[in-house]
């Protein structure tokens, strides 16, 4: 087979097959080659350049033997797929659901997150979207820190594995979003500097340094990173990506690495004959990521939306520190609700500035929203997630509004266990300091930052979900709710219309109640502890989260305290 490499700037390349050096031979545009006849699928090898190494290959498809090992060969043709009927998911009508392979299941691998799906087609989920699986250092981790991004985490199951899940997933009926960083690589384990300018040379981030995406020979670097995308849509038959924190993406050039990637996959999916999706995790409340690049826009399928997230969560916790300030009231709910952002434009106290932009016209299904993520939940010095009541209230609005609904796993059933955050870094200097480096990232939240030891083993074991909490009717009650809301959305069209200039809210002067009107449906929401009448006349209950819920005197809508009724009123 033939080795090849980008090294623009090497003197001589030299690829280590098992032990045994042959030098390669420089190609056209910074390339090396090399044929070594006997190597073969599980073939370890490496790289040295001008001596220096050896090195795992950048786009190594494996690393069997962890980040700081060598590469293996990996032919993609040897898996099997039984998924060739599989005609994709849209985007458009569907429910997704967020989960982290290491703590969905006790085992922590794809086999065992197999096992779980009868779950989610329970819940009639549409995408399972997974947490970033790249290699990365030590046995645990989020997967932000990742390095060998053509890889996958061998303690997850390594590439097999994840065919193996997306190909269960497809016969199962349900898609596949793979979450992606582009934006940085892992502190640890990153061994790209050697063979050319991947880096900018500045910090990009919070995270570490940003990538080379507009200097001196970035040409290549962007056609790294966009084959690392094409691969995972290509070789795993995954169906969408999420993209991590793209506001982190350095990039001046006429056309923005976003807008060339969303042109490359909207030519595979149309090779492939089922839609691929790209969603975009940004802060920047910019509508022109989701508007199509003939538009001026970056050709985004859509994007997480923080905003819904935040006043959500404000409504059904009470919380108001840090970013929630502005999300507080009501009203700023209703304003969430009607038009997908609160700040459009307006000050943000958090910001020290105004931000954003308006979405109007921008469909709704465009704008990911959850009531709790991997991010909102474990970026919580003690990782702790909404109570039940909480849960039940925020969900039925989430579950009714206009926008893509993601749910976080365990959150259907009220999980008590914490997600915390979690890393396993082998490098003394890196392991002792992460803790004080979590806490320096969260300054100026408003948190007392009390959180155990990122480093520590038991902070990741008790992150993992105990499904057996399932068997207690508490936990049953709540992942009833959540399935009858679930069907319920995708019973009524109604309830999933994506288009934000027809839905009406109104709200209690007092902060009491909210009533969402999703047609000629309503959505009546009590946040109080006392029974509060509601301007709905009396009608057929579709759905309600707590019993009796009945009309007053004056034929209106009385809910019982923390409770949330879907209904649709009589007409006189």
């Amino acid at each position: 087979m033939i080795f090849e490499v980008w090294a623009p700037d090497a003197t001589t390349v030299e690829v280590d097959v098992q032990g045994s050096r042959r030098l390669m031979s420089p190609e056209a545009g910074g390339w090396w080659s090399a044929e070594v006849e006997d190597a073969e699928h599980g073939t370890r090898y490496a790289f040295m350049v001008d001596g220096d190494g050896p090195y795992p290959d950048p786009r190594s498809r494996r690393q069997p033997d962890g980040v700081f090992g060598p590469s293996a060969v990996y032919d993609h043709a040897r898996f099997t797929w039984s998924d060739h009927d599989w005609k994709g998911r849209d985007l458009r009508g569907s429910v997704v659901y967020e989960l982290h392979v290491g703590t969905f299941t006790q085992e922590g691998t794809f086999h065992a997150a197999i096992e779980k799906l009868d779950h989610l087609v329970e819940l009639c989920v549409d995408l399972v979207e997974i947490m970033p699986v790249a290699p990365v250092p030590g046995g645990r981790n989020w997967g932000y820190d990742g390095v060998d991004l053509y890889a996958v985490n061998e303690t997850y199951g390594g590439p097999d594995g994840l065919k193996s899940f997306v190909d269960a997933c497809h016969r199962a009926g349900l898609g596949v979003i793979l979450d992606v960083v582009h934006n940085h690589l892992g502190p640890s384990g990153n061994f790209l500097r050697p063979f050319g300018p991947y880096f900018a040379g500045f910090p990009g981030s919070y995270w570490g340094e940003a990538v080379n995406l507009d200097g001196p020979g970035s040409d290549e670097v962007r056609r790294y990173f966009i084959g690392n995308a094409l691969q995972w849509l290509r070789d795993y038959h995954v169906d969408g990506l999420r993209l991590d924190a793209v506001h982190a993406l350095h990039d001046a050039r006429a056309t923005h690495l976003l807008a060339e990637l969303a042109a490359e996959v909207d030519a595979l999916a149309c090779a492939a004959g089922r839609p691929l999706t790209l969603i975009a995790e940004s802060d920047l409340n910019d509508p022109r990521m989701v508007q199509p690049p003939e538009a001026g826009g970056l050709g985004m399928n859509a994007q997480w939306d923080d905003d819904v997230h935040h006043a959500l969560h404000c409504a059904v916790s009470g919380e108001s520190h840090g970013y929630y300030k502005d999300f507080a009231a009501l009203p700023a709910l209703a304003k969430v609700l009607k038009g997908g952002v609160l700040h459009d434009g307006t000050y943000s106290s958090f910001r020290g500035r105004s931000h954003g932009r308006s979405y109007a016209g921008v469909p709704g299904h465009r704008l990911v929203a959850c009531l709790q993520n991997h991010d909102q939940i474990g970026n919580r010095p003690r990782g702790d997630r909404l109570p039940v009541p909480a849960l039940k209230l925020g969900a039925g609005l989430l579950l009714t509004s206009p926008f893509t609904p993601m749910l976080f796993m365990g959150e259907e059933w009220g999980a008590r266990s914490p997600f915390l955050f979690f890393s396993d870094h082998v490098e003394p200097r890196l392991r002792e300091r992460e803790a004080e480096r979590r806490e320096r990232e969260f300054d100026g939240f408003g948190y007392v930052w009390d959180a155990p030891d990122p480093s520590d083993e038991e902070t990741f074991l008790r992150s993992k979900l105990d499904w057996t909490e399932l068997k207690e009717e508490a936990h049953w009650s709540l992942l009833c709710w959540y399935r009858d809301l679930v069907a319920l959305r995708k019973a009524l069209p109604e309830l999933s219309d994506p288009r934000l200039d027809r839905v009406r809210v109104e709200v209690d002067p007092d902060g009491k109640w909210l009533v969402m009107w999703r047609g000629e449906l309503a959505v009546s929401v009590n946040f109080a502890e006392e029974t509060v009448s509601v301007p709905v006349a009396a009608g057929a209950v579709l759905l309600a989260s707590d019993d009796p819920v009945r009309a007053g005197e004056d034929g209106r809508l009385r809910l019982p305290g923390q409770s949330l009724t879907i209904s649709r009123p009589e007409t006189t």
